[in-house]
């Protein structure tokens, strides 16, 4: 019975190697990393808008495991059906990302309330995220609502500027290159907020610098993004 649902589990899809507690600036967010980094819960529910760390901290859960069986699942990137749940119990850790894709899709949420139920007798753990919290997600199935409230929730904030700011110096820092507090700034004046937008950026900053054998300054970086 086992090997047969384990064949059902579905494709492992790679995490990214930056997506680490140690990554992640946990500032207005503190409580949230503190549990997820505990291991202990049995099940965790998160929430919150776009670029406020959500996906990457589920990674960070599955790269922190032991177990190597982790499974981390983003909705948005797979292919939805009821299939998709079945024999995830057997993974010690499984993170759902993008849980909003599924509400309101009665066979989906039924396959994740027997999920839960399953994961909850098998003694694994169970990490969620959503845009929104549980009851406002506009699930149909009540006793799946009831389920997503059961563990700990908690809401995550995006960053300040302070944050963004530390943020884009520890990834340059992990990258191998320094950047500089007024060049940081200027990206934060002049660029999208959200995180992942900013990471993408300086990641693009980084190669073009290299390529260049420049230091990353505010002219360089005007020249490069013509703003």
């Amino acid at each position: 019975m086992a090997d047969d649902a384990a064949g059902q589990l579905p494709l492992r899809l790679s995490l990214r190697d930056s997506a680490t507690f140690d990554n992640f600036v946990d500032t207005g967010n503190e409580l949230a990393v503190q549990a997820l980094g505990r291991g202990r819960d049995d099940s965790i529910y998160l929430w919150g808008p776009s670029g406020c760390g959500k996906s990457h901290l589920l990674q960070a859960v599955c790269h922190a495991s032991a177990d190597p069986g982790a499974m981390y699942l983003p909705l948005a990137r797979v292919t939805a059906g009821p299939e998709l749940f079945a024999g995830l119990e057997s993974c010690p850790v499984v993170a759902i990302d993008d849980l909003d894709v599924i509400a309101g899709e009665a066979a989906l949420e039924t396959a994740l309330f027997h999920l839960y139920n399953r994961i909850r007798e098998s003694g694994g753990r169970l990490i969620l995220a959503a845009s929104r919290s549980p009851v406002a997600l506009g699930m149909t199935l009540p006793d799946l609502v009831t389920r997503l409230g059961w563990g700990l929730v908690f809401r995550l904030h995006p960053l300040d500027d302070d944050g963004r700011r530390r943020a884009l110096q520890l990834r340059a820092e992990r990258r191998g290159f320094a950047l500089p507090d007024e060049v940081a700034d200027y990206l934060l004046r002049r660029h999208a907020r959200d995180m992942n937008s900013l990471f993408a950026l300086l990641d693009r900053l980084d190669e073009a610098s290299l390529a260049a054998q420049r230091r990353l300054t505010i002219p360089f970086v005007r020249e490069l993004l013509r703003l």
